[in-house]
């Protein structure tokens, strides 16, 4: 049962590349009933998984699916392969269940657009993005991930590109994202460099070999990686996109802006989280940070009239 993780974003995968040749013949709404119906499936793969999961005892609740070797340079090997344990099925359940209510809910609400195909293939490739994201087993697969979900980001916020206020909020998340995207990349590299692997799980692993990080260097890739959380979480600093992401369709606010993509940097942050517990000062940077970004957003949104802004 375990071995249907690989098509929880395969499926997504399919729906986008068939969107992408015949989407247009697909027309309204069977381009989106097609794009609804292979998410839907994703989800039905990710209980399948879960349920593996829960027949494995408690302390074995974790497999990796390996897919093929995708990059062997000098130290460096890495593998598309997918992990399956309790915190990425459980973001697996939420991404793709949430994700097939709010596909479900967009064959209405984009009913009659001129670009109606091309609103599912830009979902079906968000979802795609989002559970390679959170399923990879490996900081390279989940930046990759990090990455489609971002130019996603920017395809919908964007997606009615005529109105002015939209291109630009568009620009404006691809941007201040790129920033906390460099903090993810040199992370990284500090990452390879300290512990000579890429790979979260197994003996070799940077989970397991967590410890072994001297205070500094743990601190250094801890604070690094935040910087790329608080980009795609949206926390002060790097918070200016996220209000003008509202320009984008609601479909888009509710499944990028409000449910999965936003909740990445969460994601990240419980991921390394045995790299933080050799960093305390992380801990208390991340603490304020979020503390601050809770209030100040709060306090922003006394004064907005719109209710999408509020949320």
């Amino acid at each position: 049962m375990l071995s249907a993780v690989w098509l929880v974003p395969a499926l997504p995968l399919v729906g986008f590349l068939v969107l992408l040749l015949v989407g247009r013949r697909l027309g309204d709404p069977l381009a989106g009933w097609f794009a609804t119906l292979v998410v839907g499936a994703s989800f039905v793969a990710g209980v399948v998984t879960f349920a593996g999961l829960l027949a494995e005892d408690a302390h074995d609740r974790s497999s990796t699916f390996r897919v093929f070797e995708w990059l062997h340079v000098g130290g460096l090997e890495v593998d598309v392969a997918f992990l399956a344990d309790p915190l990425s099925i459980t973001m697996v359940l939420f991404v793709t269940g949430v994700g097939t209510l709010i596909h479900l809910y967009s064959i209405g609400y984009m009913h009659g657009d001129e670009r109606y195909s091309r609103f599912f293939l830009y979902l079906n490739l968000f979802a795609f993005s989002m559970l390679v994201l959170v399923l990879g087993d490996n900081l390279l697969l989940t930046f990759l991930g990090w990455e489609g979900v971002g130019v996603c980001s920017y395809l919908l916020i964007s997606f009615w590109f005529e109105r002015d206020t939209a291109a630009v909020a568009g620009k404006k998340a691809f941007v201040t994202n790129r920033v906390g995207d460099w903090g993810f990349l040199v992370a990284m590299f500090l990452t390879f460099l300290a512990l000579g692997s890429l790979t979260y799980a197994g003996e070799e692993g940077i989970l397991e070999r967590a410890p072994d990080l001297s205070e500094s260097t743990a601190l250094g890739i801890a604070l690094l990686l935040f910087v790329g959380a608080a980009g795609k979480s949206a926390q002060l600093p790097l918070y200016v996109w996220l209000p003008d992401a509202m320009e984008g369709p609601t479909p888009v606010s509710a499944l990028i802006h409000a449910a999965t993509m936003v909740t990445a940097g969460v994601y990240l942050m419980v991921r390394v989280a045995p790299i933080l517990e050799q960093a305390d000062t992380a801990l208390t940077v991340i603490a304020v940070v979020g503390a601050a970004t809770a209030l100040f957003a709060a306090t922003c949104a006394v004064a907005q009239r719109d209710i999408k802004r509020v949320l």
